[in-house]
């Protein structure tokens, strides 16, 4: 996104044709009315990267346009960065500019930061870091009151921690996340709130076990865990389940099995297609658990035909979306049998194309059960 699209003034009206745009690709699925989650219009994003730029004794951070890829585009100020990363960008770089053992040969700079004030930066160089780089880096991270992590090819060194910590308050109740350096974790902390908080007010509607595909480092998975009697957990990537045994365990939240595996292999195990021992650290088998439930946050990529079909035996869904493309697909399939019940719009990208999607689908002969049961409230 080039920052000369940040308009603050419009951000109003780009909303509202993206939310139209959305609506229209997704109007043959029958969805009700969406709930639209705005951003703030500016200084929503905890995550930023920089390449940075030498230029004798100049020393700037840049980014580049796609449709100019060798034009550097200098960087004085980043209105869509939170608070804690806008203040931290000038005072770095001429800290940086200062020292010739930090800036030799760096290549690029990352800020992670927190709504909780919990700030993470990476330096990347292409050189060798020496004894030299980590004494200076030490004192820089003092200074700025951050952990500061270090790399290289083949090489990390870290000052303070490899983490930072969130709070987010949802539903009356604030969780405390662990955000790994470099793993994914979503990047506008206000309108994750909003998602996490739609999510529960659906899940709030329904009974039994959860299946989640996709956790991450619990985003969801923590405050989803109170409305369910178990939950089970999946996620491919290690940081990732790492991260979210430890959120949990922070959490005092003692109802949900985290299992490694992938979205495909959840599948294969739904179907009884492969045994895996992975799942043999659950306290009873797969299909003791009542799940009724699944919840799924996929990859821009969507989900797969096979995986798509295996979410579509469940009485509920809970689908929450980052590319309304691959979403349209899925609901080809899934509205066979199921109905969309509510619909979200959330701006987790503002000034860009990108909309984030929730639905919530029913299966079909459920939702007319359900309809005419004296405790349902639609």
């Amino acid at each position: 996104m080039p920052l000369s699209a940040v308009d603050p003034s419009r951000y109003p009206q780009l909303l509202a044709l993206k939310c139209e745009r959305v609506c229209a690709l997704l109007a043959p699925y029958s969805p009700p009315a969406p709930t639209v989650f705005p951003s703030a219009a500016t200084g929503f994003r905890m995550r930023a990267e920089f390449r940075v730029w030498h230029d004798g004794d100049a020393l700037d951070y840049v980014m580049f346009r796609r449709d100019d890829p060798a034009t550097p585009v200098l960087i004085d100020d980043f209105p869509i960065g939170c608070e804690r990363i806008r203040e931290l960008m000038p005072v770095l770089r001429a800290e940086l500019k200062r020292d010739a053992v930090l800036r030799r040969k760096l290549f690029q700079v990352e800020f992670l930061s927190t709504l909780a004030g919990d700030t993470l930066v990476t330096l990347v160089y292409h050189r060798k870091l020496q004894p030299d780089w980590e004494v200076s880096a030490s004192r820089l991270a003092a200074r700025l009151q951050v952990s500061l992590v270090g790399r290289s090819r083949k090489q990390k060194i870290v000052i303070g921690n490899t983490f930072v910590k969130e709070l987010l308050a949802v539903e009356g109740r604030t969780y405390c996340y662990i955000q790994y350096e470099q793993a994914f974790t979503q990047p506008n902390a206000g309108v994750n709130t909003a998602m996490l908080t739609w999510a529960c007010q659906r899940a709030a509607s329904v009974t039994g076990d959860l299946l989640e595909l996709y956790c991450g480092n619990g985003n969801f998975t923590l405050p989803l865990a109170r409305h369910f009697d178990h939950v089970i957990a999946t996620e491919l990537a290690k940081t990732s389940v790492r991260a979210a045994r430890e959120n949990l365990a922070s959490n005092g939240i003692d109802n949900v099995q985290i299992i490694r595996l992938s979205a495909e292999e959840v599948t294969q195990a739904m179907n009884a297609e492969r045994e895996f021992r992975r799942l043999a650290e659950l306290p009873r088998p797969l299909p003791d658990y009542d799940l009724r439930t699944i919840f799924v946050d996929p990859p821009r990529a969507g989900l797969d035909p096979h995986t798509v079909q295996m979410v579509a035996g469940f009485e509920a869904i809970i689908y929450i979306s980052c590319n309304p493309h691959t979403l349209a697909e899925n609901l080809a399939v899934l509205c066979a049998g199921h109905r969309i019940e509510q619909f979200a719009l959330f701006d987790q990208f503002p000034y860009t194309d990108h909309m984030e999607c929730g639905v919530f689908l029913r299966r079909k002969q459920v939702a007319s059960k359900l309809r005419h049961s004296p405790g349902y409230g639609g």
